[in-house]
């Protein structure tokens, strides 16, 4: 289960900020408030969408479940587990998958999934039948001897998501996982999330593809200018939209900003 409240976070704006014409509203006297009030849950089963425009602070909402950052005021929390009173404890429960994840270059692509795994303590032998059970779910077997510095976009991305999950995390936090990818290897991912749903796995992913909430999603939580402006279920968020998803966006969208 995981459960966030009115989570916050702000940044110190340089020197040379909010010295433009067209200041951002979330500038204040010095600071950016990147997330200002976000709340949603997500229980065991469920997969929730979060949604908003470039720049909403879908990104800096993750990082801060993932415990990446901590937040400045709200709470979340990991079944049950305090992600601000015990990052360490909570980190352990996440898989998380950002924009910016890296991988080893240098490392073939089963090299860098068992390093991590390695990392988080799997014994050796359930290590690497963890490795088998991804590299095949994933379909990247073909891939798995190659340096990721010479993998397509695709496979990467196939192995960062291996590299993310290869401690079978009881939460899964995805980042726009599938931006930039081609029509098959998204759907590689979009059915491995699937499988996460089928087994019980709590999952949470930030799109800007309205077609793929409403392939998997239970739940959905918009986000626009810092703030949530919409969590409730999918079937609720399509009725906001008379039935379609993108006027349901779109209006929330306009609805917030004219606030």
């Amino acid at each position: 289960m995981i459960e966030v409240n009115n989570l916050s976070k702000r940044f110190r704006l340089g020197k040379q900020a909010g010295q433009s014409a067209r200041r951002d509203a979330r500038e204040e006297a010095g600071w950016f408030h990147a997330v200002r009030n976000v709340s949603f849950h997500c229980a065991p089963g469920e997969v929730l969408g979060l949604l908003g425009p470039n720049g909403a602070g879908k990104t800096t909402t993750l990082r801060l479940l993932a415990t990446a950052l901590a937040p400045d005021s709200g709470s979340a929390s990991i079944n049950g587990i305090d992600i601000i009173g015990q990052p360490m404890l909570a980190r352990r429960q996440i898989g998380f998958l950002s924009g910016t994840t890296g991988l080893y270059g240098r490392l073939t692509a089963r090299e860098n999934v068992e390093y991590f795994g390695r990392l988080h303590g799997m014994d050796e032998a359930h290590l690497q039948r963890r490795c088998d059970a991804l590299f095949e779910q994933l379909q990247i077997n073909d891939f798995g001897h190659k340096r990721t510095d010479q993998l397509s976009t695709g496979m990467k991305q196939k192995c960062s998501i291996a590299r993310a999950v290869v401690h079978e995390p009881k939460v899964i936090i995805l980042d726009e996982p599938t931006t930039g990818l081609d029509v098959m290897a998204a759907k590689v991912l979009l059915d491995f999330m699937a499988g996460c749903k089928r087994a019980g796995t709590p999952l949470i992913f930030s799109t800007h593809h309205l077609h793929e909430v409403d392939k998997l999603c239970d739940r959905v939580c918009v986000i626009n200018g810092g703030a949530s402006v919409f969590n409730d279920t999918t079937a609720a968020f399509r009725q906001r939209g008379g039935g379609d998803m993108v006027d349901a966006f779109v209006g929330l969208i306009h609805q917030g900003s004219a606030a």
